[in-house]
């Protein structure tokens, strides 16, 4: 997994004599007074995920971040994995999982390392893609999203994990009660759109297993050839529900090269290199792939820029309370704003691009 790793941040240390001895009583190390490397993943602004080295053997471990209220249950993740272990070679084998505070202070738990590339502007800044390759990443990407749409997730033992029935109409009153609960500045655009949600909500849909978080840097491509992606990471919001509203919050962290700067800012990513296909394009991909059109284009879309808007805005909420020393969670805020101004003018321009 090539992804940014650094020291352990302040206040997010493990206590490694008790991680040790659970790594033991689990079988994954010989001996608990083996020598252990901890070093944490910057990526990410959600749960907490370090790589742990001991005995010659790589390990990951998730725990959710001091504070968190919703949206970090490490038994759930855990569960959705352990069942797309049983059927699917795109998840992070898992190996163990703890619900004992007393190890090191919170749930988690312990997933192999996966090697290969992750798609990250740091990434890009030590080793340059073509932008020729950009259309075979991301048709292996969105072919990728559509082989999870289609899987069977009776076969995988997690039928129970969501309620398909009424999903969009409680995803949107759920995601309005998180922003108003996390609101630590007046924007007018929020309550906008939070009305628009609710009373322009597609009433008939499908379900399938959604992963929710679906992006460039949560893929890990087995190479450069960019031909076939080994894992997906990051399955905290994984659930049974409307694969457009997948797609729709895939589509709002796709930045373009015509979008205004602060979408660009807000969404750093790779996405809006030249050679990447536009928002429009993907969702014409998506259509091939699955065969079926994407009807409520707009509500999908602006759906998912009101949610992603509302997780930088919990993250802000718990940096702003001193839950978190991480200096890049400081301007989280600005980019909810952003985002919540851009979904309105989405609203306003019924469409996903040229909206300024």
């Amino acid at each position: 997994m090539n992804n940014m790793k650094q020291k352990v941040r302040k206040g997010e240390e493990l206590n490694e004599i008790n991680l040790k001895r659970f790594l033991k009583e689990n079988g994954l190390i010989s001996k608990i007074k083996s020598d252990l490397g901890v070093l944490q993943f910057s990526n990410g602004f959600s749960n907490l995920t370090y790589q742990l080295n001991i005995e010659d053997k790589e390990y990951v471990i998730r725990k959710p971040p001091k504070g968190a209220v919703y949206g970090h249950d490490m038994g759930r993740e855990y569960k959705v994995l352990k069942g797309l272990n049983n059927g699917f070679n795109k998840a992070p084998i898992v190996y163990a999982y703890a619900d004992d505070n007393n190890i090191i202070g919170t749930p988690f738990y312990i997933m192999e390392k996966v090697n290969g590339r992750i798609i990250t502007p740091r990434e890009l800044k030590e080793r340059t893609i073509p932008s020729k390759d950009y259309s075979t990443i991301s048709k292996t990407w969105l072919n990728t999203m559509v082989e999870l749409h289609n899987l069977d997730y009776n076969k995988l033992g997690l039928s129970d994990l969501g309620k398909p029935e009424g999903y969009v109409e409680r995803q949107v009153r759920n995601w309005g009660k998180q922003y108003l609960k996390a609101a630590t500045d007046d924007i007018k655009e929020a309550e906008l759109i939070m009305n628009w949600l609710n009373e322009n909500q597609p009433k008939q849909y499908k379900h399938s297993l959604i992963h929710n978080d679906y992006k460039y840097d949560n893929v890990v491509f087995s190479s450069n050839s960019w031909t076939k992606i080994n894992s997906i990471l990051d399955w905290e919001m994984c659930t049974i529900g409307d694969p457009l509203m997948d797609l729709g919050t895939s589509i709002a962290y796709w930045a373009m090269a015509s979008d205004p700067k602060g979408l660009k800012a807000a969404f750093d990513y790779p996405t809006s290199i030249e050679g990447n296909p536009t928002r429009l394009e993907i969702i014409k991909m998506y259509e091939k792939q699955t065969g079926e059109p994407v009807n409520n284009l707009v509500f999908y879309y602006v759906f998912g820029l009101f949610k992603i808007a509302v997780i930088v805005q919990q993250i802000y909420y718990r940096y702003n309370k001193g839950l978190t020393t991480n200096e890049k969670f400081k301007n989280l805020n600005k980019i909810a704003e952003i985002l919540c101004k851009i979904g309105w003018q989405s609203v306003q321009k019924n469409r996903i691009e040229n909206l300024f």
